[in-house]
């Protein structure tokens, strides 16, 4: 595939402005109660004239409305697009008293929300192939339900899955045993340790993208809709998180779809050694680790993600009915 398949930095905000707000603004839209009666926000973009799908899972902290470019590029592909907000982020139900604060009662939920928003947004019968891809926290979500559920996905791509969290090697051992305690400890979630609240870090050290053009266009939508804005996370998601990373590579056996496994070489988001570790134990995974690239491989300068988004529509592309 070539690059200029793909929205480029070169001419980024005037296809931002020209092209891919009209396309935003046709999106269809709404909200679904999820378990425990959470609402949940999801976007769809459909074509009579598509026959294949696919359902994208986004990572902590993000929102659909982070993903237009993404779903534009999909989209002009050829495929019909569907995402939603995880419950405690975006414009689904925050779940703590503070709304900053990234929360979560059990990862479990987020699988359950996955396949209930693939019961009610995806027809199959509609389409030839449906397609899962999730990035980061949304790929170690994706991970979890194709090893759990029966669904109608004829191959997953997972961009830097939360596999493993990147932890300082002296924390490791005890990171789950101090997050548990800290968590019981307090009558209402709290930040973890060296978490904060939401602010707009500099784009110079940020450990995210090495694309400054679409660093700063995430940037100023979250200070423009403030209310897609969320902080760190609280004790109990840090020890959640953990615990749904450490499950992905558990069940690994059980992820039997073709699975293709993409990695920045320069990630310190999520834990790259835990990526060969599932890949060793599934079934049918392909690994690729892109050069020069930080964690956000959908949202990485035009080299990587072009690299990315090929190698992902290629794969798909490969396993058609």
């Amino acid at each position: 595939m070539k690059k200029n398949d793909f929205t480029q930095e070169t001419n980024y905000l005037e296809t931002i402005q020209n092209y891919i707000t009209p396309f935003w603004e046709k999106r269809q839209h709404g909200f679904f109660q999820g378990e425990k009666e959470t609402q949940l926000h999801w976007v769809s973009f459909t074509s009579p004239n598509n026959h294949k799908a696919i359902m994208i899972v986004n990572g902590r902290i993000e929102s659909v409305y982070k993903y237009q470019e993404l779903f534009y590029d999909l989209f002009s592909q050829g495929y019909d697009i569907y995402s939603f907000d995880h419950r405690g982020q975006g414009l689904s139900d925050r779940l703590t008293e503070n709304s900053d604060i990234g929360h979560i009662e059990d990862f479990n939920d987020y699988v359950l929300d996955l396949n209930n928003m693939t019961q009610h947004l995806i027809t199959p019968e509609h389409y030839q192939d449906c397609y899962l891809l999730g990035h980061s926290m949304g790929g170690a979500i994706a991970t979890q339900y194709v090893e759990t559920y029966s669904h109608p996905y004829s191959a997953l791509a997972l961009s830097a899955p939360m596999h493993g969290i990147h932890i300082e090697p002296w924390l490791k051992p005890i990171a789950g045993t101090v997050s548990h305690y800290l968590s019981r400890w307090a009558s209402q979630p709290t930040y973890a340790l060296g978490q904060e609240p939401y602010h707009a870090k500099p784009f110079l050290n940020n450990t995210l993208t090495t694309s400054e053009i679409r660093y700063q266009w995430f940037r100023a939508l979250y200070a423009s809709k403030p209310e897609l804005q969320i902080g760190g996370p609280s004790n109990h998601w840090v020890n959640q998180g953990l615990k749904g990373s450490k499950r992905c590579i558990e069940q690994a056996a059980s992820c039997v779809i073709p699975t293709l496994l993409l990695q920045g070489e320069n990630d310190r988001i999520v834990d790259n050694n835990a990526h060969i570790a599932f890949q060793k134990k599934a079934a049918n995974c392909q690994l690729i680790t892109i050069k020069n690239a930080k964690h956000e491989l959908l949202f990485e300068s035009d080299t990587c993600r072009n690299q990315a988004l090929s190698d992902i529509l290629t794969f798909f592309s490969q396993h058609s009915k």
